[in-house]
């Protein structure tokens, strides 16, 4: 039980306080108490520790590392003598709208990601730069008409008589600003093809697949060789990052390109050209489809790319005439990986009801879509698309980003050397040691509260984080 002063003067100061701190804001209390607590130092410096990320998971536990020969102890770590006993880590959420210090540092790993296949380094061999290299955006199909921006005239400058066959007007004589709500609307909801938009979404990791082999058998044909001779002269690498449109419909912007049959460390064969690879591109990407799974309530859709294709040569900085330089590339899709569906107006947590799809703050166009996957999702024959369990990516099951094994280096690779950074000590070390390392952890809580959100949110702006 609480004690108060026996003085009357000094109770009722003691309970004037008391009152005036019962009346401060819940964040203020929050801050108070948090300042008093015995291991708040040390709780801040496990804040800046982690950049100060906005949702930190919390651990209980322990680590040692030995010597596997003498069995002596090279490292030890408790959470015994913490504050409360546990010990706060990143949450690593890429998404900027999740958690903005750690979508920061994963941005910029995924730059150093893409730009050391582009310019070496980083256990990618210099040579990278000299090899053909291309950058590409490819683009879904037309859906149905949707309202877009422009700065330089009417968004659909049609006939105003003109009708679609609901009656509604296939023009639109506005102009929108690119922040306008009705950018990526369509003009018409009952002719705009949620279904063929849904599926497009479902199998464009197939599609991404299908085209690579299409690049490979087109730089085959375009040599004069067999297909099965083609890794004997080069192989085929790439990166790319997955963007939603304001229609809410996925482009992927890539990074392609050709080494030696040994990998970044060779080169390829002289009649590999940016030129030739260029044409084989172009021409995989106009002829590469694959086929949506087969139902009655769908049918057979074809699943293919749209007419929109760029394409442009990849230069280094020093000799660069264009603006796609390898820097510009990196710093373009380490851009995107942060995003997801919610910078076009969707959500970014899973749909688990379908009641939640009319609560959530979406606008139309973006609901019928996501009620179209509840939808199908529930079809026997469209069980293997598990369009139910990606409602809020609107059927889009792909990473973010993805590359191939020999592009680049590993998020792990860059976190471990991260890490070896900021501890002094090597894997590498201990691993040439034969070490064994003895490791027992708990899952204790994430997040913060009011206070330490706060503080939290100073941490990352003090730092740099963003």
């Amino acid at each position: 039980m609480r004690a108060y002063p026996t003085d009357p003067a000094a109770r009722r100061s003691a309970l004037d306080d008391a009152e005036r701190l019962r009346r401060l804001p819940s964040i203020d209390r929050d801050l108070i108490r948090l300042a008093h607590e015995p291991g708040f130092p040390r709780w801040l410096d496990q804040i800046k520790a982690t950049g100060g990320c906005a949702r930190p998971v919390y651990l209980s536990g322990h680590t040692t590392v030995r010597d596997a020969a003498t069995g002596a102890v090279l490292r030890h770590y408790t959470t015994a003598d913490e504050p409360g006993g546990r010990m706060p880590v990143r949450c690593r959420n890429r998404r900027q709208s999740r958690c903005e210090p750690c979508s920061r540092q994963h941005a910029g790993d995924t730059y150093h990601l893409v730009r050391s296949g582009l310019q070496g380094g980083k256990g990618v061999s210099e040579r990278v730069q000299l090899h053909p290299r291309l950058f590409l955006t490819l683009t879904p199909p037309g859906f149905g008409a949707v309202h877009r921006a422009s700065d330089t005239g009417p968004c659909k400058p049609q006939d105003p008589a003109a009708r679609c066959e609901h009656g509604r007007p296939l023009a639109c004589h506005q102009r929108h600003d690119s922040r306008a709500p009705l950018v990526g609307q369509p003009l018409c909801p009952d002719c705009y093809d949620h279904t063929g938009h849904v599926l497009w979404h479902a199998c464009a990791g197939r599609l991404w697949n299908r085209f690579c082999h299409a690049v490979r058998r087109r730089l085959a044909t375009l040599a004069g060789i067999a297909q099965t001779r083609l890794r004997e002269h080069l192989v085929l690498s790439f990166a790319k990052v997955a963007e939603f449109q304001r229609r809410g419909a996925v482009h992927f912007h890539a990074v392609i390109r050709v080494d030696g049959p040994n990998g970044p460390s060779t080169p390829p064969s002289a009649w590999a050209t940016a030129e030739l690879l260029e044409q084989a591109v172009r021409e995989a990407a106009d002829s590469a489809h694959v086929h949506s799974p087969y139902s009655p309530a769908t049918g057979e859709r074809l699943i293919r790319f749209g007419t929109q294709l760029d394409v442009h040569p990849i230069t280094t900085a020093l000799d660069s005439t264009t603006a796609v330089t390898d820097d510009a590339v990196a710093a373009y899709i380490a851009k995107y990986v942060s995003k997801s569906v919610g910078d076009a107006g969707g959500v970014d947590y899973r749909i688990t009801h379908y009641a939640s799809i009319h609560h959530a703050p979406v606008n139309a166009h973006l609901r019928a879509l996501m009620a179209t996957c509840w939808r199908l999702g529930a079809l026997p024959e469209l069980a293997s698309l598990n369009l139910r369990a990606w409602t809020h990516t609107l059927g889009y099951r792909g990473h973010v980003l993805t590359k191939s094994r020999r592009y680049s280096t590993t998020y792990g690779q860059l976190r471990a050397a991260r890490a070896d950074h900021q501890t002094g000590t090597s894997h590498l070390d201990e691993e040439a040691k034969e070490t064994v390392t003895e490791s027992a952890w708990r899952y204790v809580g994430v997040g913060h509260s009011l206070a330490e959100a706060e503080l939290a949110a100073g941490v990352a702006h003090h730092s740099g984080e963003f």
